[in-house]
């Protein structure tokens, strides 16, 4: 019985003289009144479902906190909440008055840093907050996607998944939010140059319930020239040929162009796989 009580008590009942006040370490467990805690003016994170608040409360009163938060001190009397804001919202609600944390000493771009960096790796986040947050340690942190896949543990290409959401729509973005479309809906839709072509692709399939499968062979057939558009096909230029062969055996790949008769157009990198969008990412970092 009193193992289970002292589980009753949560993370307080394994902290030293938890009821009492004590020196801030930084390389403990701390219990800090709440009363004393300020939220993190640069958490990405803008939604918290209530109902899950709710019940999130409900178990810390029973268990206590689990996990503790991490605070950054400010002075002898304030800190500044830098990850768990959502625990720390539910310790409110359970009326808690003191709760469990560590204390870093961060400067303005770390905790922004770390909070970009939990934020990620958060479970129940949908992939435009997720793509929200890696923008911004790419704008804010100055970080390459090369460190940023260190730093939260995913492959470059899934952050450049990620990214290409933000091209989207607004209005696509927010039935991402919304789960009105799946992350693979909207990784087909990109696919689509046409603002117009996407947000209707985007109707379709929301009122035909379209599978992510049969998005794509749509968008396939939407991207394929129709036999007029091919006969309309441009001859590139010489220089363009040699530009195009010098491109192709620096890349590896078959590089293509495509030029109208008014001379604007775009170059093509393919790629066969993730490795290998890896390695083509790789190739233009050097060139940076």
């Amino acid at each position: 019985m009193a193992q289970r009580n002292a589980l009753g008590r949560g993370l307080g009942a394994l902290i030293d003289d938890a009821g009492h006040e004590h020196t801030v370490n930084a390389d403990s467990v701390n219990e800090i009144e709440i009363n004393r805690i300020e939220v993190n003016p640069f958490q990405p994170r803008t939604k918290f479902d209530e109902e899950s608040l709710n019940d999130l409360a409900k178990s810390i009163r029973e268990l206590g906190i689990i996990q503790p938060i991490t605070v950054r001190k400010i002075d002898d009397k304030k800190f500044q909440l830098i990850t768990g804001e959502r625990r720390y919202r539910a310790a409110q609600i359970a009326g808690l008055n003191k709760i469990p944390a560590y204390v870093r000493f961060a400067n303005d771009q770390e905790m922004l840093e770390m909070a970009l960096v939990e934020n990620i790796q958060r479970e129940d986040l949908d992939a435009i907050e997720i793509a929200i947050s890696y923008q911004r340690l790419i704008e804010e942190c100055k970080l390459t996607q090369e460190s940023m896949s260190d730093r939260v543990g995913k492959k470059r290409s899934t952050i450049s998944n990620y990214l290409r959401l933000l091209k989207l729509p607004a209005e696509i973005q927010l039935g991402i939010r919304d789960k009105q479309i799946s992350m693979g809906h909207a990784r087909a839709l990109v696919n689509i140059e046409n603002t117009k072509t996407q947000l209707n692709t985007y109707y379709k399939i929301i009122d035909d319930d379209l599978s992510v499968r049969k998005t794509e062979d749509i968008i396939r057939d939407i991207n394929t020239p129709k036999p007029d558009e091919q006969k309309e096909k441009v001859r590139l230029p010489e220089e363009y040929e040699q530009l195009k062969k010098h491109l192709s055996d620096h890349f590896n790949t078959k590089i293509d162009f495509k030029r109208n008769n008014k001379g604007s157009g775009k170059i093509v990198i393919p790629f066969k796989s993730d490795e290998d969008l890896e390695r083509l990412m790789g190739i233009i970092d050097k060139m940076k």
